[in-house]
């Protein structure tokens, strides 16, 4: 029998857990089985899962399907309705060795089919935490869930609430992959910047940083994965101003640049929001950059009010854009307002992309003759402080930090 073929879709934090499970699955003994790690953000998202599945089955002819993940969590009868699965499993269930030391091939199709509990009912983190995975970057998951209601998103009803890995645990993992070599470490987790409210003392994601870097003087590099910069707390900033090993970009979710569509999504923040913290941030680390999450016609966007959004590219001085097609999810309010038309969606939505490529291109350009601090990825591509991907004439030794001098670009990747 062959080790379990793990497919997995979304996120980083998915990316995360997929190893984790991993790690439960062969310490269970668990063989020959395919397990799709599902995401629920958009629509199309459950679609490419479904589709994968069919594919994963129609490749591995007889083993066993088990899907687990966001979709998993939020529409388990949709999953557990196609006969190409076995197994449909929660988002908790997935981080519980248990689960795994139950499915050996006797009983993982005679047990019960579904096991999807109430992700809301959940209070504590997952308590198994891996020891990075890659050879070159480590992430570590510091927190889970979120406590806000956007009304576009679903994820809440995946994830669950809030809850945060204390701070003397992540300190100590991180301890351990430095000594196993990883010169870089990225934190991770659905609302980043709730970090803390619910553990005693109420201490702010800002907190966590400067510990780390405190505590882990031979790291050399630390990431934060996206952030909501409406929480964003003054030992971050000090973080982003002081601490030169905190690396200098941050992926915001901004979401949108028209306060009416703002409010109707039920963010926390407005468009002068928004920018008066990148300038902030740019003025306390000139060399900061940052990408953003924005979602293209909205229920109820005007063309004026998209505008707004496409300025906001400009206005922040955003460099690496993630584009979202609004896409209805059942059971949020967003999907019953009123509709905005799907071509108008798929233009503004290219528009966005367009104003992505544009502002990639004119960092890019920035960079040329420079010299960067870069993270090798694999024998020929890197990533800068700023997280530009570098791309080199010649073999590197993978995981290594390497001064490497910018030569020119691709339109895509810086060329050293």
């Amino acid at each position: 029998m062959s080790a379990p073929v793990f497919s997995t879709h979304g996120c980083r934090l998915n990316a995360y857990e997929s190893e984790a499970m991993r790690e439960m699955a062969e310490a269970a003994g668990l063989q020959g089985a395919v397990i799709v790690n599902t995401c629920a953000v958009t629509a199309e998202a459950v679609r490419k899962a479904r589709q994968d599945i069919r594919r994963l089955a129609r490749d591995n002819p007889g083993a066993p399907v088990i899907v687990t993940g966001c979709a998993a969590q939020t529409e388990p009868e949709t999953f557990a309705a196609m006969p190409e699965v076995t197994r449909v499993i929660g988002n908790t269930e997935k981080m519980q060795p248990e689960t795994w030391a139950g499915l050996t091939p006797d009983l993982i199709g005679q047990t019960e089919r579904v096991v999807v509990d109430d992700i809301m009912s959940v209070k504590e983190t997952a308590g198994h935490l891996i020891d990075g995975f890659g050879r070159h970057r480590a992430y570590v998951q510091v927190q889970n869930g979120c406590d806000h209601r956007c009304t576009f998103c679903i994820i809440p009803y995946g994830r669950g609430n809030s809850r945060s890995v204390p701070a003397g645990v992540v300190v100590d993992q991180i301890k351990r992959l430095r000594d196993r070599g990883f010169n870089e470490v990225v934190l991770t987790g659905v609302d980043l910047t709730s970090w803390g409210a619910d553990l005693p003392g109420t201490p702010r994601l800002g907190d966590l940083v400067m510990r780390i870097l405190k505590l882990v003087p031979d790291l050399p590099r630390l990431r934060i994965s996206s952030i909501d910069s409406i929480e964003a707390d003054e030992n971050l900033m000090l973080a982003i101003a002081s601490e030169p090993r905190l690396m200098p970009h941050l992926h915001l979710s901004l979401q949108a640049g028209d306060d009416m569509i703002l409010k109707r999504m039920k963010r926390r923040h407005l468009r002068d929001d928004a920018i008066r913290f990148c300038e902030d941030a740019r003025r306390l680390r000139p060399e900061i950059v940052f990408g953003a999450d924005i979602i293209a016609g909205f229920p109820t966007e005007t063309e004026a009010m998209f505008e707004n959004s496409l300025k906001l590219v400009q206005d922040c001085g955003l460099t690496f854009l993630h584009v979202f097609p609004y896409s209805a999810r059942q059971g949020t309010p967003a999907a019953r307002m009123p509709a905005v038309n799907g071509t108008a969606i798929k233009d503004r939505a290219a528009r966005l992309r367009a104003a992505g490529d544009a502002a990639l291109l004119t960092h890019l350009n920035a960079q040329q003759g420079r010299s960067h601090r870069v993270l090798t990825e694999g024998p020929r591509l890197g990533r800068t402080e700023q997280f530009t991907e570098v791309t080199f004439a010649r073999d590197m030794p993978e995981g290594s930090l390497l001064q490497v001098d910018i030569l020119g670009h691709d339109g895509t990747r810086l060329t050293a």
